[in-house]
């Protein structure tokens, strides 16, 4: 045991060498006078001392790719005293309630215990974290940690004059502020708020306060504030700043659109055209920005290429959200509560253990500007102000013992507890996923997957409650003839030129018995193949598209919409698809459902072949149709 804390202890003097050695290297500290290349020489012996005698970093915040999490985020609020516009949807959203948030206590455990294991940076972010009452204890009692080297805020600004000083005796030594435009009236229209010249002043305050640099995050958004490029970068001039200019990423709720998109290379070759001697700095290790500096210029200007190239070669972050649910990666698809770990009494060994599954999965990089944008990621104010499918294990009161299994599980966003429920419905969730809650339970996990996020009254989710059918409606007309075979008994495909368009509409469902060992690693997507759930959902779509290449008698269908859920049935070891297919046409959309249904089965039996060849794909079955000259049909 003694070795942990040399071990934190030689870590902590490796990275700071403004704190005095007491890790018994042999080394002294400079004397007053001495000369800077003497204490320079001092600080490289010792850092030298360190790297050959320094242990391993934690294997708990170290992932699969050997990449070494030394920087945590953490939200304070998800309220905030602005509605910026690629934040959060303009109507806001529902806040999670005050009891389900991290206390202060709480915060102040979660980050003993990752400083513990070698986190030397904390970002406090939010909502807006100026606005949590108690943030000047939090940064107090922060500082205390030992090993912690750097305290950070990202703030909107609008209350940083007022509590700067505070902040920085208690122990804040970095701070980012958002600032979208240097442009008073077109600040109101982008936070939907006053406040521009409380920015401001922040900025002049932190700088009047020796920080050196003030970073200015600013997010450049097409046909918005592009063309402040230029001002920004002029800023630099003569103030201590850090202009970080930042692609417009994806977000519930703020209408990401590729063309609103202002790539890096864009923005770099408008500001050579202004500054052509403009140099590129050397990247530090694990820094999300790459920064440049005009000769001359006091201050630099960095990108933030989250959309158009990745930094996730390097990522060094953990974020956790204001409600205690630990982020991997920013646009990642899991989150596991350690709020609710810690209220059911987790000891700090078994924490561990959570955190290290939880980083052990994460990605080698993530999905990738298209597709992260069409991902149901919670709202930016919801992750952190600058920061899928997954939520957390639901808080149960009544668990009195510790559960190993319980807690070692990372249950997706779709498990639903109650206060999720309140929280997703402003969100736009499917209302057929949130009766899904009551129907299955709270006992079994549950990974839902859908091929879009806007609510849609006629679909069904795949709950108890919804998979029954309805009792038949409509005319049932049956042909005594298959269409599809002439006079002379010959197959032919039916002419369909002088049939009237109208609306069509079908669903279609399958199930896919895994066994138990496939369906565990289908559940907490441990396949080496990859996600199943996903790949299954997007072979379904593809199919119902290419339905007329792979059915020869088929006519090609122009389908409007293409939906595909997939549910986990524990009871039965089973993931269950509903397929709905939409089109307006002379022709129905029922094989477009059935073979989306049908692909998604097989797709999914060849995700998990490898673990298990006694799958069974079974009730592959119309289930609703809707339009056309026979009516409609509904299973009874």
């Amino acid at each position: 045991m003694a070795a942990q804390p040399l071990s934190r202890m030689l870590r902590r003097l490796l990275r700071s060498s403004a704190r005095s050695c007491s890790s018994g290297a042999p080394v002294t500290q400079p004397r007053l006078g001495e000369s800077a290349r003497a204490a320079s020489e001092e600080v490289s012996r010792r850092r030298q001392f360190l790297r050959e005698h320094a242990a391993p970093f934690s294997a708990f915040l170290t992932d699969s790719f050997g990449r070494q999490h030394s920087y945590l985020r953490i939200s304070l609020t998800e309220k905030c005293n602005l509605r910026c516009q690629y934040c959060m949807p303009e109507e806001g959203v529902p806040l999670t309630p005050k009891a389900n948030l991290l206390t202060t206590e709480e915060i102040l455990t979660l980050a003993r215990l990752f400083v513990k294991e070698g986190i030397d940076k904390i970002r406090l972010t939010g909502g807006e974290p100026l606005i949590r009452p108690d943030v000047v204890d939090i940064v107090a009692q922060l500082q205390r940690l030992e090993g912690l080297r750097t305290i950070g805020v990202t703030t909107n600004g609008i209350n940083l004059t007022r509590l700067l000083p505070q902040l920085q005796k208690a122990g804040l030594s970095a701070i980012n502020i958002s600032l979208d435009t240097l442009v008073p009236a077109k600040f109101e229209f982008i936070v939907r708020r006053k406040g521009f010249h409380k920015v401001m002043e922040g900025i002049h305050k932190a700088i009047e306060l020796g920080y050196n640099p003030v970073k200015v995050n600013c997010v450049v958004m097409r046909g918005l504030n592009e063309d402040e490029l230029l001002d920004f970068a002029a800023l630099t001039e003569g103030l201590p700043l850090d202009v970080r200019f930042i692609e417009y990423m994806p977000f519930d709720g703020n209408k990401w659109n590729f063309k609103k998109m202002v790539s890096y290379k864009e923005m770099l070759d408008t500001i050579r055209q202004q500054w052509p001697e403009l140099e590129k700095l050397p990247e530090e290790e694990s820094s999300t920005a790459k920064a440049f500096k005009i000769p001359g210029f006091q201050g630099q200007i960095s990108f933030i290429t989250s959309m158009s190239e990745h930094f996730c070669g390097t990522c060094n972050r953990l974020r956790i959200t204001a409600d205690g649910n630990l982020k991997v990666c920013l646009f990642g698809n899991s989150e596991v509560s350690l709020r609710d770990h810690l209220r059911a009494g987790a000891s700090e060994q078994e924490l561990l253990r959570i955190i290290g599954a939880a980083v052990g999965r994460k990605k080698r990089q993530h999905a990738g500007m298209f597709s992260i944008s069409q991902m149901k990621n919670r709202p930016m104010i919801l992750i952190e102000l600058f920061l899928m499918f997954h939520d957390s294990p639901l808080a149960n009161p009544s668990i009195s013992s510790w559960d190993p299994l319980h807690v070692q599980g990372l249950r997706p966003r779709m498990s639903f507890s109650s206060q999720m429920v309140t929280l997703w419905k402003g969100c736009r969730v499917p209302q057929a996923l949130l009766l899904a809650q009551q129907q299955l339970g709270s006992g079994c996990f549950q990974r839902h997957y859908t091929s879009r996020a806007d609510s849609d009254a006629n679909s069904k989710c795949l709950s108890p409650g919804s998979w029954a059918p309805a009792a038949p409606s409509g005319p049932q007309l049956t042909s005594e003839q298959l269409t599809h075979v002439d006079s002379e008994g010959r197959a032919a495909m039916v002419d369909v030129g002088r049939k009237p368009d109208t609306e069509r509409a079908a669903v279609a469902s399958a199930v896919v018995l895994l066994g138990p060992v496939a369906f565990k690693l289908v559940q907490r997507n441990q396949l080496k193949k990859g996600d199943a759930l996903v790949v299954a959902q997007l072979a379904g779509i593809q199919a119902a598209k290419v339905t007329s290449q792979l059915i020869p008698l088929c006519h090609h269908v122009a389908l409007s919409h293409v939906q595909v859920q997939l549910e986990l049935d524990s009871t039965r070891h089973a993931v269950r698809i509903q397929a709905s297919c939409r089109a307006r046409g002379p022709t129905g959309v029922e094989m477009e459902a059935l073979t989306s249904a049908a692909v998604a089965a097989l797709s999914l039996y060849d995700m998990c072949k490898a673990v298990s060849r006694d799958i069974v794909l079974e009730e592959i079955k119309l289930i609703s149709k809707t339009g056309g000259q026979r009516g409609d049909f509904h299973r009874a």
